[in-house]
């Protein structure tokens, strides 16, 4: 056969078959020629940048929120109801979002949820610059905030490995973890201590931020979406085609019901710190330097994210990062010590930087080009979806019931979390296909969706 053309290989993994491209095999065959580093590759970096800037402005403003609420109406219920807001696009949002991701241009997209944050965090600043801190406000920006981040989220890991030889997929997406991980070492931080230095600061930094984004999306010049060989369907359908499929693979879907249950959790834990560190008598930047110590953990989880992939299966990271969140949350009601805090937190965002590598590589690898973005949305649905419910709830239980017994009842929840992860079927790490399959196989039905 004219080594050109594409062959399409079936692997099994837990009852699953996936098609893996001729492109992946070849490139990490003996004889493949070497890859430039994906620091050469321009559209990628111009990507990498853009994304970096925008959850950038997305951390700044986010740690925000809440100091704003808190240190000015020293409301927790308030700043609950804020972070109900920004948290509830999870639920309301992420599955339309995966469908139009996968009808509409990709770079375009991005571009419009940065015009739109921009316009969200603008309005916000220039509120609080005028002596205003309304509610209802801070509620609409954080809900369209949250709003656009979901389909930029969606569309540029969508996107990305139209932009990267299918062999490298798995450096970039660890490459945009230890993005994500970094915006939230310099990000949270860099809100406290803007906050401390003016009210509308962190907002200011964060309009620009998005501004960066617009500027990198604009100089992109690679596609970011196959070639659509059919018109649209009917958006229903679509959307009940990408929960189908997320629905049927199994271990995609026992996993995301886990990470859901701890993120909810941790969403009570966050606010939990804000006010542990304020009834201690500290201020505002403390926070900052805590988020900080745990950016840390994440960048470090990020970076040694394929070490720990290749020593352990996705089913025993996740259970091992279960286990190891059951143990941890519990400590946070213990004490008020910044340094402990700090240590805590570095933990738990280690374990979740490794997971989400692990997640995210998979999730790409095995799920056809023309639903990353649905299946993308089903499982951040998943995943995020009660979050809003997490904060929502843990701004009135920490009203009510103190920050110590709220935290307990919270580890509790996760001990049985953890104990539910040792029920996950097993999923060996897939080999990542490319862009190529799809069209190297058109016309071919995507593998069935099926439960074990």
């Amino acid at each position: 056969m004219d080594p050109a053309r594409c062959r399409r290989r079936r692997d099994r993994w837990d009852g699953e078959t996936v098609t893996t491209a001729p492109s992946a095999q070849r490139a990490t065959g003996p004889e493949s020629e070497p890859l430039a580093p994906l620091r050469h590759n321009r559209d990628f970096v111009l990507l990498w940048v853009g994304a970096a800037a925008t959850a950038l402005g997305a951390r700044v403003s986010g740690i925000a929120y809440p100091l704003l609420v808190i240190w000015t109406t020293g409301s927790a219920s308030s700043a609950g109801m804020v972070g109900f807001a920004a948290l509830l696009p999870n639920l309301l949002v992420q599955m339309h979002a995966g469908a139009l991701v996968d009808r509409f241009d990709r770079r375009r997209m991005m571009i419009l949820c940065d015009l739109g944050s921009l316009l969200a965090t603008g309005a916000v600043a220039a509120a609080v610059v005028a002596g205003h801190v309304w509610i209802w406000l801070l509620m609409a920006a954080t809900f369209v905030q949250g709003s656009l981040a979901i389909f930029y989220r969606l569309a540029e890991r969508a996107g990305v490995r139209h932009l990267v030889p299918a062999a490298q997929l798995p450096k970039a997406l660890s490459a945009n973890e230890a993005r994500t991980q970094a915006a939230g070492l310099f990000g949270q931080p860099g809100g406290s201590v803007l906050y401390a230095v003016g009210r509308s600061a962190p907002f200011l930094l964060a309009t620009a931020a998005h501004a960066v984004s617009l500027c990198s999306l604009l100089m992109i010049r690679g596609k970011f979406q196959d070639e659509r060989r059919r018109p649209p369907g009917n958006l229903t359908e679509e959307l009940r085609e990408g929960l189908a499929w997320t629905w049927g693979q199994r271990f995609l879907r026992c996993g995301m019901l886990l990470i859901s249950g701890s993120n909810l959790l941790f969403q009570v834990l966050s606010l939990a710190l804000i006010l542990i560190i304020r009834n201690h008598g500290s201020s505002a930047a403390l926070v900052g330097v805590i988020t900080a110590v745990s950016g840390l953990g994440g960048m470090f989880g990020a970076l040694t994210g394929s070490w720990w992939i290749r020593r352990a299966g996705l089913r025993t990271l996740l259970i091992g990062g279960s286990v190891g969140w059951a143990l941890l949350m519990p400590l946070v009601g213990l004490t008020g010590n910044p340094l402990l805090l700090g240590a805590i937190f570095l933990g738990a965002a280690l374990i979740g930087s490794v997971t989400n590598v692990a997640g995210g590589i998979y999730q790409v690898a095995v799920t056809p080009d023309r639903l990353q973005g649905r299946v993308g949305a089903a499982m951040g649905l998943i995943a995020t979806g009660a979050s809003s419910l997490g904060t929502f709830a843990g701004g009135f239980a920490l009203q009510h019931f103190g920050t110590t017994t709220t935290v307990f009842g919270v580890a509790s929840l996760m001990g049985l979390i953890a104990l539910a992860s040792f029920l996950l079927p097993a999923a060996p790490l897939p080999r990542q296909p490319g862009p190529a399959e799809e069209s190297a196989t058109a016309g071919a039905a995507d593998p069935a969706p099926h439960d074990d």
